[in-house]
């Protein structure tokens, strides 16, 4: 009588999330805790693609040479679905690669060297794709003069880019970035080789594609408590849907980075000119004490601020750069001068509110307090932040469950932690 085989043991998908995190923590220093883990799930979730409705970008950017840049997009590639790595491809080789039944994912490295200046223009094709590819079903149309028909290109498939500097801004909006740093004198990594590390890396992604495999059933309609809104949360949702398949610290770790690295991203976001008016306007605004100001009165206490960009503002100027946001002058206003025509501060409120940071006054002396997303769910946890004083300041992030406390979830500094007995 044969004995039925046994089957093999169930994957921990928390302690093999916990080894690739420590695989890459031995060749790369990564800027934060939050940092290291969205890679590890990132890296995880590219062999999940077909459970996913959005496909997160993931832009690793530095500001100098020498910042580990490129060592991590190794590691990336090491560890990740069907890597195509590339530092020039032309459009339509990545179109071609990207539309086949198991896209690659695309790793880009330099990608400063490809939108830079020096492009002038010549990448829009590359980016067009890249921004396409977030959002399943988003093809490229080309005409076929051999078939004369319209063919539709597939766009969808996991992206990674490094480079120093921003990438584009509409590549950025959907990616996870992670800010490197130059390593310190103090800071050791073991040497990356590729002959002798790549293989123990790549076996790790063997593991997660054996792990996620039998899971994409439910990883296709898991509906994840978010902690980010709008399109942060199309790109997060993947990884946080991950978490909590794995379990362990691995959700409370995911919304912890989810947060963090999307306050990092608004608050080194590049300003437009329209939104830098709008604030500075908010400013000036504050700064009077007034519900209303005369056109002459505010273009001077613009032209009047630190590092001004409107000394040669006019009222025409200002009058095209505020319509955009439907803000017109209100006319003729009575002021203890006189009348003239000026501008409301009710008629900015609502752009204010919409397209400017939030701007909360705070006691003497008391530093500000970082914004965080609102309260929106029942299933919501618990956790304290540190504003960068040693007073921890409570706040409720939805989808944070835990049983008990799990302090600084390694981090350098006190940053979050659940509060005991959160739901």
């Amino acid at each position: 009588m044969t004995r039925p085989a046994k089957k093999p043991p169930a994957i921990d998908g928390a302690a093999l999330l916990d080894r690739l995190r420590a695989a890459i923590a031995q060749y790369v220093i990564l800027p934060s805790t939050e940092s290291l883990d969205a890679v590890v799930l990132w890296i995880a979730a590219t062999y999940a693609l077909p459970a996913w409705a959005c496909a997160p970008r993931l832009v690793i950017r530095a500001p100098e040479k020498r910042c580990g840049k490129s060592r991590l997009l190794d590691l990336v590639e090491a560890a990740c679905h069907n890597p195509l790595i590339t530092v020039n491809a032309s459009p339509a080789a990545v179109y071609r690669a990207i539309g086949t039944d198991d896209p690659p994912t695309l790793l880009i490295d330099e990608y400063d060297t490809i939108f830079g200046p020096a492009a002038a223009g010549s990448s829009e094709d590359l980016r067009g794709l890249l921004n396409a590819g977030h959002q399943r079903n988003r093809p490229a149309l080309r005409y076929d003069a051999n078939t004369q028909r319209v063919e539709k290109i597939a766009t969808f498939a996991m992206a990674a880019m490094a480079g120093i500097g921003a990438a584009p801004d509409t590549i950025e909006d959907r990616a996870v970035v992670v800010h490197m740093r130059r390593r310190a004198g103090r800071e050791k990594v073991r040497p990356w080789r590729i002959m002798r590390d790549r293989p123990m890396v790549a076996a790790l992604g063997a593991e997660l594609a054996e792990w996620l495999g039998g899971h994409l059933d439910v990883l296709r309609t898991a509906e994840p408590v978010m902690p980010v809104e709008d399109r942060a949360a199309d790109t997060w949702e993947p990884l946080i849907s991950l978490a909590d398949l794995a379990g362990g610290d691995w959700p409370i770790r995911a919304r912890t980075a989810a947060i963090t690295l999307t306050g990092a991203k608004e608050d080194n976001a590049a300003t437009s000119d329209r939104v830098r008016l709008l604030t500075d306007c908010r400013t000036v605004f504050t700064a009077a004490d007034a519900d209303a100001l005369p056109t002459a009165q505010l273009i001077e206490r613009l032209r009047a601020l630190d590092e001004s960009p409107w000394t040669d503002f006019t009222p025409h100027k200002l009058g095209v750069m505020l319509r955009e946001f439907e803000i017109r002058s209100a006319g003729n206003i009575r002021f203890p001068t006189g009348q003239a025509k000026g501008y409301t501060r009710a008629s900015f409120a609502d752009a204010w509110d919409r397209y400017c940071t939030p701007d909360v006054p705070n006691r003497q002396g008391e530093p500000s307090q970082p914004s965080q997303p609102s309260q929106t769910s029942s299933d919501a946890g618990r956790f304290s932040g540190w504003d960068g004083s040693n007073r921890p300041t409570e706040t409720t992030v939805p989808g944070l469950t835990s049983g008990g406390t799990v302090g600084t979830l390694g981090t350098d500094t006190p940053r979050l932690y659940v509060i005991e007995g959160a739901k």
